[in-house]
């Protein structure tokens, strides 16, 4: 068993906290070392509460999913001996109520866009497994309830 750690750290200063005229904006720390701005979505809690620069709790969710589905992907990827020069992915979330009528993260749909080099390059088919493979192992995608999708993007041969 592993446990992993994250520090968050929101300090209210003079702000008005109970006349709810407070920034949310907040630093978040990892245990690498490293800082990141963390805010509310503007979409959620208007500007200039929110900070739109920062990261958000529904961006850092799609951005875990990808980065899961990424590295594992580049794992499996290499153990079937095809090199991959260069993975994007411009993944997005959907936040909808779900089934029990609550604001959720419904759906978030990968679109994996892969290059490879050298002369072994997969068919879609391969591409189809190697991405549903990496999705079946994803730490994080068995961790949650929202559909995750994964539409990958074929980009053929490359030379």
């Amino acid at each position: 068993m592993a446990q992993y750690t994250a520090e968050i750290l929101w300090q209210r200063g003079e702000q008005d906290f109970l006349g709810n005229r407070y920034s949310r904006k907040h630093l978040l720390r990892f245990d690498g070392g490293v800082e990141v701005p963390g805010s509310s979505s503007p979409h959620v809690v208007p500007l200039p509460m929110s900070d739109a620069a920062a990261v958000d709790p529904e961006e850092a969710f799609v951005a875990s999913l990808s980065s899961c589905h990424m590295l594992w992907f580049l794992s499996i990827a290499a153990k079937h001996k095809f090199c991959v020069d260069r993975y994007v992915d411009a993944a997005v979330g959907t936040m909808a109520k779900n089934a029990e009528g609550r604001m959720a993260m419904t759906v978030v749909t990968l679109r994996p866009e892969v290059t490879f080099c050298g002369e072994r390059q997969p068919t879609r088919e391969e591409l189809a497994h190697l991405h549903h493979t990496a999705h079946e192992a994803c730490f994080i995608a068995n961790s949650v309830k929202s559909e995750l999708r994964c539409e990958p993007v074929y980009v053929g041969a490359q030379a």
